[in-house]
């Protein structure tokens, strides 16, 4: 008799394990990346600074250039750490609300949706403090996602990725038009704004920051809260439906978390294009399309990219600074056309 030496097969608790440990170490190494990033854009500038100018800088002292180009860093990279978090999940809700690989708040239309509320807030009525224009870019967003989303249900079939994409884009095309028949006559409010649509966080302030975590909190406990939701969604409205998911309403939640980080994000920081487009899709490549892991490793993901973003800005070109915009934009239009052209791209 011959003894078979074949491996016993491995049981789906180990395996499931397995997935478990490897996805606790990924969202391990984002944190100590992040931390990194983080020491790095203090750090890293037009001028760069000694461990004794952070340390007096993060101490409140400005007593010298260097010094007080830290006290200046903090702030904005907190900013973008937030912004990019915020950013990351929405881009990720947005994604599992649609099952459609290409939502973006940008692509959607509701980052024009919140740009174009904050406009109309600042020239007609007058509103140019945080609080009330982080109100009306929420509302914006709302009702930009509404608007997208009632066009992209229309016609046979319902709200198929490539009628929300399409919707999007001619909602975000008229909105940036928008913006600028409103501000091309106004040439003071023109010249404020100029930077802020480009996206950046160069402008932050302790008390910009206060006011945009609250927006970032409830938008990230609605996200979170719905990630099993979410995880049925992907399955299908039917197949949802049969396992006992409400999906309007879990629709409705996810989409009003994502919705709320998005329009928080631009009214602290401007309209910031792909990251929450990229980010979903390389952490799924990382830990898989669960998204009680996916969403946390996603508002990591983000404010990494973000934070490299802009100390990338400041490092580009010697002696002057690119808005974390622009580098956005750079880096994340080659990833779009790249899944633009992937065989599967009209589901997840």
């Amino acid at each position: 008799m011959t003894t078979s030496l074949a491996p016993a097969p491995a049981s789906p608790a180990a395996g499931l394990r397995r997935h478990a440990a490897t996805r606790l170490l990924w969202l391990g190494a984002m944190v100590v990346l992040l931390a990194v990033l983080m020491a790095a854009s203090v750090s890293l500038g037009v001028r760069d600074v000694s461990a004794h100018d952070i340390l007096a800088g993060l101490r409140g002292m400005d007593g010298t250039i260097s010094q007080a180009a830290v006290v200046t860093r903090v702030p904005r990279t907190v900013l973008a750490a937030l912004a990019g978090a915020a950013l990351g999940l929405s881009g990720t809700a947005m994604q599992a609300v649609t099952r459609n690989p290409l939502a973006d708040p940008g692509i959607l239309g509701i980052s024009g949706g919140a740009s174009l509320a904050v406009v109309i807030g600042l020239v007609f009525l007058g509103i140019g403090a945080p609080l009330p224009q982080s109100g009306l870019a929420i509302l914006g967003a709302a009702l930009a996602a509404v608007f997208v989303y009632t066009v992209g249900s229309l016609g046979r079939g319902g709200a198929t990725p490539l009628k929300l994409a399409l919707a999007g884009a001619a909602t975000t095309a008229a909105t940036s038009s928008l913006v600028s028949a409103v501000l091309l006559p106004r040439i003071d409010v023109m010249t404020t704004f100029r930077f802020w649509q480009i996206g950046g966080v160069g402008g932050a302030t302790a008390t910009k920051i206060w006011l945009f975590v609250p927006f970032v909190a409830v938008g990230a406990v609605i996200c979170l809260a719905t990630s099993r939701g979410m995880n049925s969604l992907a399955l299908g409205d039917e197949l949802a439906s049969a396992l006992g998911e409400n999906v309007a309403r879990t629709r409705m939640i996810a989409a009003a978390g994502g919705v709320i980080l998005c329009g928080a994000a631009v009214a602290a920081t401007g309209p910031i294009g792909f990251v929450g487009l990229v980010v979903p899709h390389m952490c799924r490549l990382l830990i898989g399309a669960d998204h009680r892991w996916l969403l946390p490793l996603s508002a990591l993901a983000g404010a990494c990219l973000l934070i490299a973003a802009d100390v990338a800005g400041r490092l580009l070109v010697p002696g002057q600074e690119l808005e974390v915009g622009i580098v956005t934009a750079v880096l994340g239009a080659p990833l779009f056309i790249a899944i633009v052209r992937r065989q599967k791209v009209r589901e997840l």
